[in-house]
């Protein structure tokens, strides 16, 4: 559902309503959340230069990677770098994240690398200083798109990276602020989950509104394809499971699955078989009964009498509405023998009025289904 996800951050934020986030997970065994991130920014920036999304820029939080690679996968997928500085800007937190580098550059009289790529760049070399960061990232979206009532996009290439400088809190408050900030149409970012404590990863997962997991497979003896965590098999290098929960704004939560692959053109997706269907399984909660019925169990089902439920017998059923049949004028002489009947077994409830001034009985008797 990775073209769901597209959707979703193009389409952006409601009014009034917190911007959509992304958070994409990967681990050692399914090393490929990077190229997950590099397609949707790719889907993102042809919305963004189409006009076809709310969002008129996006700035790319550059943490894992150098702004150079950015210009280069832009080139490489054929988007205009000269015209992308009116709507792409880069924060620059790879080159030099705690400005070390910028004495040792002073001193030798360097000129900043920054300053030969082709994309506008902004180097930013206190990333402990989560606020600031926060500060600098509005600004420059800002930037973008001008004193419009536009919104903007911010991508953060590396989580993990973030939560090297920064403590948990001081990271899931710098999502909660852009989330909640009214020029912000989507926010979408990378994991490495294997990398940090479950409490981590447990604290991104709630304040993203989508999770993107990427899980490897393999075939097992019987052909059968499932799931192994620590699986290092060749084919865990090209492919895999794309897994994504969605949390709708009524609290439920939606599961998809899709199968990808790794080219050298970049990663595509495609959904599962109706083999691998099983797979979809394992995303489910474990229990101990099947929720799905046999064919011999539908039969078995049908073939059950309710409590109370007409069986028939091959004869009319007849609705007792208070009233005296001609049947029983005939036998209110001797009630005895009326009372020896052929179904003498089965018990009757005889009711008489009291008056003919008291109104019948309804012909339509609500308990029309019980054998009473």
């Amino acid at each position: 559902m990775a073209d769901s996800i597209c959707r979703t951050l193009r389409d952006g934020a409601l009014e009034g309503e917190l911007a959509p986030t992304l958070t994409i997970k990967d681990s050692l065994a399914s090393p490929f959340a990077f190229h997950v991130f590099s397609h949707i920014l790719l889907q993102l920036s042809s919305h963004v230069m189409a006009q076809k999304s709310q969002s008129q820029g996006i700035v790319i939080v550059a943490l894992s990677r150098s702004p150079s690679s950015y210009g280069a996968l832009l080139k490489m997928n054929r988007v205009d770098v000269a015209s992308s500085n009116k709507w792409i800007h880069i924060l620059d937190c790879y080159t030099d994240p705690l400005g070390w580098k910028d004495k040792t550059r002073k001193s030798r009289n360097v000129m900043d690398p920054s300053h030969q790529i082709s994309l506008a760049t902004s180097s930013y070399k206190t990333v402990k200083d989560v606020d600031k960061l926060f500060s600098v990232i509005t600004e420059l979206g800002g930037g973008l798109i001008g004193e419009n009532k536009a919104r903007f996009c911010v991508a953060i290439d590396s989580l993990s990276e973030l939560l090297r400088h920064a403590s948990l809190q001081s990271v899931a408050g710098l999502l909660s602020n852009l989330r909640s900030h009214d020029q912000i149409s989507s926010i979408f970012g990378l994991l490495h989950s294997d990398l940090h404590e479950e409490r981590a990863v447990a604290v991104l997962e709630y304040m993203s509104s989508m999770v993107a997991s990427v899980d490897p497979y393999y075939h097992s003896a019987d052909g059968q394809k499932g799931y192994l965590e620590n699986s290092l098999s060749e084919q865990n290098f090209t492919k895999g499971k794309f897994n994504v929960r969605f949390k709708r704004r009524n609290g439920r939560v939606r599961v998809t699955c899709e199968e990808f692959k790794v080219e050298p053109g970049g990663i595509s997706f495609a959904s599962v078989s109706s083999v691998d269907g099983t797979a979809i399984g394992g995303l489910l909660p474990k229990v101990q009964f099947n929720l799905q019925l046999s064919e011999k169990e539908r039969i078995d089902r049908s073939n059950v009498v309710l409590p109370f439920e007409h069986q028939g017998n091959g004869k009319p059923i007849q609705i007792y509405d208070g009233r005296r049949s001609l049947e029983e004028s005939n036998c209110e002489a001797n009630p005895i023998a009326s009372a020896k009947k052929e179904d003498s077994a089965i018990g009757e409830i005889i009711y008489f009025r009291d008056s003919d001034d008291e109104m019948p009985d309804s012909d339509e008797d609500p308990d029309d289904d019980l054998d009473i």
